[in-house]
């Protein structure tokens, strides 16, 4: 197994504390929600945080990033002779084809998924998702054009290729790449979530650490070798990151507008990346010798080109390899990094005055979201609420006014409902009004509840922060009885 990576003082490689404390400031300054952070140099970690109550231990849900592991798989694949790069796509199931494939179906190739060059004119992700057959539904499309012909990004296209390789091998996705991949970088078997049919989403899903993902740019930067192992061939990592379909078209950020590779974006200055929904990214500067891992909760895509032109600017443009700066930045530089925190309820004992102690059962009204009860335990500091849906098992979330807790709950990843750990925080902003918060550690999810009471009635609402199918919304209900 890999160790941990080790730290060293970004002036060892021609990088002040005083550039990256700019860099941080500029951070702030925009509203920018990193989660997590870290700064590789020739290998070392340079400058690194986790927001708290993000911990450098947990795994982080990497939306399409996961796409880049699965275009590793493949050049794995590739190199291990289970497949070819120009396999017709239809070779691998003849058994879920439609009865008479199309010329263009049947001109599809891996290498066709790889760059997302299908050939499918739209986006195609509803028309396969809402199905059970992922295969069989991307098989029965019709594909407009000539595959090569015409870029159009595409999460199942990189699925079809986790289905590929799960035919090839007879291995799930996860179990391939366990000794050929993660176990090689020192990471623990990560969870990735599956279609209906129990086959590896390849295109979303994945969950690491974000030592985790800088482990992986840092096996890119090297040319396909980790701590002197060769984990994918040179060759493959140079044809995944340059430019094999045009993805120009329509696109104004810079850094999304310089080519497409093997599901790598390409950047400027020789630069690429991957990186997923809100703010995900790996990100690799070969000629600078740097890697960037990172985790956030970005409202739009947008910010990511903002946090990009960041980089380029305070940690990339002032390096010198042949000038060694000064310390006298760094031990502020370590300080700003140990105190980064998300925006936090300030623990605080209940206050005296507040009239809706004790426990108490609440009835709300019929909504479109099933919620059909609202029971809140309260015992001195301590709070549970319980939500009992008509269509689901019951949640019940436990809170603290004084101090953060850590619970279990069932939310949503990319794909599906999961169990999984938030950290939970509760204060009233008034007599009448409770706020509870939680942050899912795991995703960019951030959902807050605010209870206003009004005896008997009362209003729930409901609050994401980011999200790309939940809805917030607002309940009313009435009091049934006190406990």
């Amino acid at each position: 197994m890999g160790a941990e990576i080790r730290s060293d003082l970004p002036e060892n490689h021609g990088l002040s504390s005083r550039h990256l404390l700019h860099f941080f400031d500029r951070i702030e300054e925009l509203g920018l929600e990193l989660n997590s952070f870290m700064l590789l140099q020739d290998g070392q970690a340079t400058a690194q945080f986790w927001r708290k109550p993000y911990r450098k231990d947990c795994q982080q849900l990497l939306f399409s990033l996961s796409k880049s592991f699965t275009s590793i798989a493949v050049g794995i694949a590739w190199d291990s002779g289970y497949l070819d790069l120009q396999d017709k796509v239809i070779s691998f199931f003849s058994d879920q084809l439609p009865d008479h494939p199309s010329l263009h179906l049947a001109q599809m190739t891996v290498h066709h998924l790889l760059s997302m060059n299908t050939g499918h004119n739209d986006n195609i992700y509803s028309a396969v998702a809402n199905e059970t057959d992922w295969v069989k539904a991307f098989l029965s499309l019709e594909v407009q054009h000539e595959p090569g012909s015409y870029y159009r990004y595409s999460t199942h296209a990189t699925y079809m290729l986790s289905a590929i390789i799960e035919k090839v091998t007879g291995e799930s996705l996860v179990d391939f790449l366990m000794p050929r991949l993660f176990e090689p970088l020192g990471i623990p078997k990560p969870s990735w979530e599956t279609c209906p049919m129990g086959i590896t989403a390849g295109g979303m899903g994945l969950s690491l650490s974000t030592e985790g993902i800088a482990k992986f740019g840092q096996m890119l930067l090297d040319k396909g070798v980790y701590e002197g192992r060769r984990i994918v061939s040179e060759s493959y990592i140079d044809l995944a990151t340059q430019e094999q379909s045009d993805n120009r078209r329509g696109e104004s950020r810079i850094d999304t507008s310089q080519g497409y590779g093997y599901q790598f974006i390409l950047c400027r200055r020789g630069c690429f990346r991957g990186d997923g929904s809100f703010g995900q990214l790996c990100f690799v500067a070969p000629n600078e010798r740097i890697v960037i891992a990172a985790t956030a909760s970005f409202t739009s895509m947008k910010q990511l080109q903002t946090l990009l032109d960041l980089i380029y600017e305070h940690i990339m443009d002032p390096i010198d390899p042949d000038h060694r700066p000064s310390l006298d930045d760094n031990s502020e530089l370590q300080q700003r990094l140990a105190n980064m925190t998300c925006p936090v309820p300030l623990p605080e004992p209940t206050p005296d005055d507040i009239p809706n102690r004790g426990s108490a059962c609440y009835i709300m009204d019929e909504n479109p979201y099933h919620l059909q009860e609202l029971n809140l335990f309260m015992k001195e500091e301590q709070l549970e609420v319980q939500l009992i849906y008509e269509n689901r098992d019951n949640t019940m979330l436990g809170f603290d006014f004084t101090k953060p807790v850590s619970i279990q709950d069932v939310f949503t990843k990319d794909l599906s409902l999961h169990q999984q750990e938030a950290v939970t925080y509760a204060e009233w902003q008034d007599k009448n009004t409770l706020k509870l918060t939680l942050f899912y550690i795991e995703t960019p999810y951030v959902v807050t509840y605010i209870i206003k009471f009004s005896n008997p009635s009362i209003e729930l609402q409901f609050r994401i922060n980011v999200s790309l199918n939940i809805e917030d919304y607002t309940i009313t209900g009435k009091l049934n009885s006190y406990r």
